[in-house]
Order: structure tokens, then C-alpha cells, then sequence
């Protein structure tokens, strides 16, 4: 009888392990099956912002500016030809002076003025030697509205017997370029933004931050059409900053 009771007791205590790892198993499928679907959700959700952080367009803005160049520079070439050297060198002698003369005249300091360069060369015709003398002098100044009186009256050198040659226009350069760069920048990124928030209200999204950001190239051109320096013919000092920005936004 006590066997039996025994057996009973260890019936029961086995049951109740057997039962309790039964609901403990359960319990922890329940919660694995909680776990893989939430798993599965975050995962989800995740690969879905994701493909939303993916989502950007790519715009170009443009900024432009009209500015007047403050740097003139004028390489003025002339020669004289004749028989002898000396008669050569003696023309170039009086252009030079005369050249002085003109600028002089105009208001330029001396200093404005310096020699470039000088070129002598020789050939035969018929058994007559000729010799050409080459001379260039540099003008340089920050005074525009005198180098342009300059350039209206070049002929008067021409008048007096100065034979410019070609490549002896005036050329005008805007050298301030680094003081209106970030200002120009801000202006281009602003016109791509709004291209940007206009590709969004039609597709129904909106625009988020910068996701990416090319500043292109500064161009400076003539603002009245090209214009190259040459003999009879200047640059101009009116001047067109340009630069072209590509910027690549997230869409929300």
C-alpha cells in the first residue's frame, strides 16, 4: 500500500513537471511567434524608410550678375621698316614718344606705361636689305572710364604715323570675383530649391534637406555679346558673372 502511494505521488509530481514545461513551451513559442513578427515589421518598416530616404531629385539653379571690370590692360605693338637699322630704330624712337605723348595727354602717369618687349629682323629683296623693328608697350590701370576715352581716340596714333598691328585692342578683367562668390552660391541654391519644390507639389511630396551639393564653375563673358581684343577692336568693361549649381534634395 505504501508502494502505491508512492507511485502516486511520483505520478503526480511527473505530471505536474510534464504540464508546466508543456505551458513553459508554450509561453516561449508565443513569444518567439510575437518576436518574428515583430522583427518582421521593423524589417518592413525599415526597408520602407529606406526606399523613402532613397527618394531625392537632382535641380540646377543659376545665379547671374552684371558687373563692370576694374582692371584695363592694353598691349600696344608697332613697328617701323626701313634700309638701314638705324632708320628703323629711329622711327620706333619717335612712335614710342609719341605713344607717351598720347597717354600723357590723356592722364596717365608715366608709370602706367612699360615696355614689353622689342624684335628686330632682317631679309633681302632683290639684293636690298630691309630691317623691321617690333616694339610693344603695356598699358596697365584700374581707371576704366580713361581707358575707354583711350580707346575711342587709338586712331590718333595712327594719325600721327604709328603703325599699331594687330592684337592691339584694350582688354578689360573683373578681378573681384572671390567677393560676390558666396553671395552668388547662396542665390543659385536658392533657384535650385525652388525647382526642386516645384518638381515636388506636382508629384505630391515635399522637399527635405540637401542630400547633395555641386557648386559648378564661375564664367565671366561679355555682358553684350563676345568680344575678343584685336586691332580696332576692344573688349568690353561690361561684364556677366555666371555659375550653375547642381543640388540633389530628399523628398519626404
Amino acid at each position: 500500500m505504501n508502494n502505491d502511494h508512492i507511485d502516486d505521488n511520483t505520478s503526480g509530481w511527473f505530471g505536474r513537471i510534464i504540464g508546466n514545461q508543456g505551458r513553459l513551451w508554450l509561453a516561449g513559442s508565443a513569444l518567439l511567434t510575437i518576436g518574428l513578427l515583430g522583427g518582421g515589421y521593423l524589417m518592413g518598416d525599415g526597408l520602407v524608410r529606406m526606399k523613402q530616404a532613397d527618394r531625392a531629385v537632382t535641380v540646377r539653379g543659376l545665379a547671374e550678375r552684371d558687373v563692370t571690370a576694374d582692371l584695363a590692360t592694353w598691349t600696344i605693338a608697332y613697328s617701323a621698316k626701313a634700309s638701314d637699322l638705324q632708320t628703323a630704330q629711329a622711327k620706333i624712337d619717335n612712335d614710342t614718344k609719341a605713344i607717351r605723348g598720347f597717354f600723357g595727354t590723356l592722364g596717365f602717369d608715366a608709370e602706367a606705361l612699360q615696355p614689353t618687349g622689342a624684335n628686330v629682323s632682317q631679309y633681302n629683296e632683290n639684293g636690298i636689305p630691309t630691317y623691321t623693328v617690333k616694339q610693344r608697350l603695356s598699358l596697365r590701370t584700374t581707371d576704366i572710364k580713361r581707358a575707354e576715352a583711350a580707346v575711342k581716340r587709338q586712331f590718333d596714333l595712327v594719325k600721327v604715323g604709328v603703325a599699331l598691328e594687330e592684337g592691339s585692342g584694350m582688354s578689360y578683367t573683373f578681378t573681384k570675383l572671390n567677393s560676390i562668390k558666396p553671395e552668388m552660391i547662396a542665390l543659385a541654391t536658392k533657384d535650385a530649391r525652388k525647382s526642386a519644390e516645384q518638381f515636388a507639389q506636382d508629384s505630391g511630396t515635399d522637399v527635405g534637406r540637401i542630400k547633395s551639393a555641386s557648386q559648378g564653375y564661375f564664367e565671366v563673358t561679355a555682358r553684350d555679346g563676345d568680344s575678343a581684343g584685336g586691332w580696332g577692336v576692344s573688349d568690353s568693361p561690361f561684364k556677366k558673372v555666371r555659375v550653375v549649381t547642381t543640388v540633389q534634395y530628399y523628398l519626404d
